[in-house]
């Protein structure tokens, strides 16, 4: 049982399980002397670390739909180019300058090509390892796609489980200070 929470910490970056409250007597009994009010703030530090680790999950998953399509496009070129390098016949093709500006070029077959790396750092690489580099960034990225689609799924149960031991433990508290009440009425 430890191993499997062990690893669905692991499996969700180490977001925190949320815990959920059956019993609420039970559960304030053991974190006395804490109050309702301490535990409903202590439940609401961890809301608002769940919605912080949303929006990074959040921007995570926009920058990879985002890379995933250029990954994609730049394999297609380099199968492409990779197809023609034994060719003797130049290629026709258009590059993209900005936006939808594009400019004619022809290509002379070649087993070398160029891939920006980022930083302004621009490396050759024949193409057979520009294809081996980018096949593994795009598989990379298509896998930590679906692990934060996976992760941001858990980040909504743990929110609603937060969210349901929060009213829960809200209940409690109004519940027990109606009763407290109702004691000191009847003991006047």
């Amino acid at each position: 049982m430890g191993d499997e929470k062990e690893s669905a910490a692991k499996a969700h970056l180490g977001i925190p399980e949320a815990v959920f409250v059956e019993d609420v007597d039970k559960y304030m009994k053991e974190h006395e002397p804490a109050t309702a009010e301490d535990m409903l703030k202590k439940l609401d530090e961890n809301y608002q670390k769940y919605k912080l680790m949303e929006v990074n999950l959040t921007e995570k998953k926009r920058r990879l739909k985002q890379q995933i399509p250029d990954l994609k496009d730049t394999l297609d070129i380099l199968k492409h180019l990779h197809s023609k390098k034994d060719s003797t016949k130049p290629m026709a093709t258009k590059f993209l300058l900005s936006g939808a500006l594009h400019a004619k070029a022809t290509v002379p077959p070649t087993d070398q090509v160029c891939l920006w790396l980022g930083a302004n750092v621009m490396l050759t690489y024949s193409t057979q390892e520009a294809l081996d580099l980018i096949s593994k960034n795009y598989t990379t990225a298509v896998k930590n796609l679906a692990a934060v689609n996976g992760d941001l799924g858990f980040l909504r149960d743990q929110f609603t489980t937060t969210e349901v031991t929060m009213a829960r433990l809200y209940n409690w508290d109004v519940k027990q200070r109606r009763l407290a009440k109702e004691k000191d009425e009847t003991a006047k």
